[in-house]
């Protein structure tokens, strides 16, 4: 459902559901507010159960002062209060204690989105709050003062983190988008230096203008895809494969046509109608397909037997496109047989460098590469065939991960490789 048209009390909880269901907050932590258009607050109420929201647990706090609602407002309304007032271009507060933050909360830290092109421009700018009591007007005055110095996102010593947004849709993408870089930092630290990009790489690349093709009333085949992409989107959100904001999928139809994701558009709320139809140079009237759709053409273009591609950031596959630590997949046979060994390119953008990435792409050879500072690349004979190796990727990142407390790898030894070569025919 497109959030935009749910009212502030359902809008609220169901932003909160969310938060809640990824573990972004714990059952009394954390509280939203939405600043309606006749200066009304409508907040998340206090001491009520974070996973068993409803609708009418939602408080509104008029201008006036005056209340409506079964509970009193969140401690923490002071501040939402304060920023609202400071800064009139907010509408929106998303304020939790999800882990990596709190991490980087409580190690004075701030989380660098350098380290990825969209996660830079979604996340915006952060700057650290001083501690105050929680409640109190004094976090109040040191939370709205951050702000009005112009921060998108504010840190919490001690405590959190504080986003605000155009609307709820903004500051809860922010809010997922930084987290979940906080997430990939902390896994990405464990492996060593992590590399950041310079000023020149961190412009946002749009793709260039595309023609129009002509109407054409989809196929059995057509809509046939553009269900399954949206199934698989949703269930990679699920699984947090994707963020809300990141991440593209397509699937080839006849000649030179394919679907493909739009640009921006909140994952869970992808329907089969917004799919874009698209050619190398052409998409339908009105939509703007994933900046992606460049390398996505071209990848068709050059490998006849892919089906389905996928760009997606993974926080544990993420973390070795981060740094210069080798990704051995030589570790169980699934591993080795779904991925092959997974070269890492050095970053290349997927709008102006698409190019050069679409000519290490192969099915047989080279389904997944690593691009750094970028994300996993996965190619697949169809959409499932592409979501089961962009799984197993991750999957196996994780294992690497969980086991170096345990000791170094023992990989597959050359010979077990070379029969697993022959038995399932990897080149």
């Amino acid at each position: 459902m497109d959030s935009s048209w749910l009212h502030p009390r359902d809008e609220l909880v169901e932003t909160m559901r969310r938060i809640y269901r990824y573990k972004m907050t714990t059952t009394s932590g954390g509280n939203l507010s939405i600043r309606d258009a006749d200066g009304g607050i409508w907040i998340t109420p206090s001491r009520v159960d974070k996973g068993r929201l409803h609708s009418a647990d939602i408080v509104c706090v008029r201008p006036d002062g005056t209340r409506e609602g079964l509970h009193p407002p969140s401690s923490e309304f002071p501040f939402h209060r304060e920023i609202y007032r400071r800064r009139p271009d907010i509408k929106a507060i998303v304020h939790a204690h999800p882990g990596a933050l709190v991490a980087f909360s409580i190690c004075r830290l701030i989380p660098d989105t350098r380290v990825q092109v969209l996660a830079h421009a979604v996340c915006g700018k952060i700057a650290y709050a001083a501690y105050a009591c929680p409640g109190s007007e004094e976090l109040g005055r040191n939370i709205a003062e951050t702000f009005a110095g112009g921060a998108d996102c504010v840190m919490l010593e001690n405590h959190g983190v504080v986003i605000g947004g155009c609307d709820l849709k903004d500051a809860f993408q922010r809010f997922e988008t930084l987290e979940y870089v906080a997430q990939t930092l902390c896994k990405a630290a464990a492996l060593g230096k992590i590399n950041t990009l310079t000023d020149a790489q961190l412009v946002e690349r749009a793709l260039p203008g595309l023609a129009e093709l002509p109407h054409a009333g989809p196929t059995s085949r057509e809509k046939e895809l553009r269900t399954q992409i949206c199934d698989f989107v949703q269930r990679s959100y699920r699984q947090r494969l994707l963020t809300s904001t990141v991440g593209s999928y397509s699937a080839r139809l006849a000649g030179d046509e394919f679907v493909i994701t739009p640009r921006r558009r909140d994952r869970l709320e992808l329907e089969p109608s917004g799919m874009v139809r698209a050619t190398i140079n052409a998409c339908e009237a009105g939509k703007r397909p994933s900046r992606a759709a460049l390398l996505h053409a071209l990848i068709y273009q050059k490998n006849p037997d892919v089906g389905a591609v996928i760009n997606a950031q993974p926080a544990h596959a993420s973390a070795f496109c981060m740094t210069d630590a080798a990704l051995s997949t030589r570790t169980i046979p699934e591993s080795f047989i779904m991925l092959n060994d997974v070269p890492r390119l050095r970053h290349a953008c997927v709008v102006a460098d698409a190019e050069t990435i679409a000519a290490h792409v192969s099915l047989a050879k080279r389904p997944v590469i690593l691009i750094e500072n970028e994300g996993a690349l996965v190619v697949g004979k169809n959409v499932l065939d592409a979501f089961d190796r962009l799984e197993v990727l991750e999957a196996t990142c994780e294992a690497l991960f969980l086991s170096r407390p345990l000791g170094p790898l023992v990989p597959m030894p050359d010979a077990a490789i070379d029969e697993l070569k022959k038995v399932f025919g990897v080149e």
